[in-house]
């Protein structure tokens, strides 16, 4: 069975949504109202447990015009984000229950049925993506659309896409695609043009990956994202000092209480 994986390219997306929609309509993800943010045309905000699919409105400082002139303009930029299906991930790491699994797509799948809530893997996600429906308290994210997968079919974000802007397919493919689109971008005077996949951080690389230009925290992706048990060998190894600290001084005490 195929590792899979996303490609999701910034530099074509246009900020269209159809990802967004189509995400909604297959997996029946509740509404998130229509409420304006005052965030230009983002009326969904950020990835939670009723958008699991979410193209941020970008705007970027402005610009020098090309040529040089002293023309400046300020450009928009768009990103569809996504849960990234870590490679090392915290949410599964967390859960209690056996609700989070890896699928044999490689997709990291949490099962509803199985969820009782308890929103551990809402604080391992390094990436603020795992979000609690407020009605019954259980978890939701991106489902990697393990249904459509497992028949052969494309997620339906990545159907939907009319430019080209999210790939879909075997993950080294998609590795690949993301070189080649790079050095494309670099050949086109695009310098700071880059893929962002996690791999040298604690999470060891993603199943969604994106190519985006410039400072990646300008897309809600951070430089260092961690797996919280990371620090599981200090937090050990602080414990048994002091409880080797506790144990000599009891040792100690027992000794000259004894002598006395």
């Amino acid at each position: 069975m195929a590792i899979t994986g996303f490609l999701t390219d910034s530099t074509l997306c246009i900020g269209c949504k159809a990802c967004e929609v189509a995400c909604k309509e297959w997996n029946d993800v509740p509404s998130d109202g229509f409420v304006f943010s005052g965030l230009s045309y983002d009326n969904t905000v950020a990835l939670g447990h009723s958008t699991w699919r979410h193209v941020k409105f970008v705007e970027r400082e402005p610009r020098v015009g090309h040529g040089g002139n002293s023309g400046e303009q300020v450009t928009w930029e768009f990103s569809s984000d996504l849960c990234k299906h870590c490679e090392n991930a915290g949410c599964l790491e967390a859960c209690p229950t056996g609700s989070i699994v890896r699928t044999e797509f490689g997709g990291v799948y949490v099962q509803p049925d199985v969820c009782n809530g308890c929103g551990y893997c809402v604080v391992a996600c390094p990436f603020g993506v795992v979000d609690r429906r407020p009605d019954d308290g259980r978890a939701f994210k991106c489902t990697f659309c393990y249904d459509r997968q497992k028949f052969g079919e494309q997620p339906a974000c990545a159907k939907a896409c009319p430019t080209g802007s999210i790939l879909f397919g075997d993950l080294e493919a998609m590795q690949q695609a993301a070189d080649a689109r790079i050095a494309k971008l670099h050949g086109q005077g695009m310098s700071d043009a880059k893929l962002y996949d996690a791999r040298d951080t604690s999470v060891g690389g993603t199943h969604a990956m994106f190519i985006i230009r410039g400072d990646e925290r300008a897309y809600n992706l951070p430089v260092n994202p961690e797996v919280p048990t990371v620090h599981l060998r200090a937090g050990w190894t602080s414990a048994a000092i002091a409880a080797g600290a506790i144990a000599l001084g009891s040792f100690l005490a027992f000794a000259i209480g004894g002598r006395r």
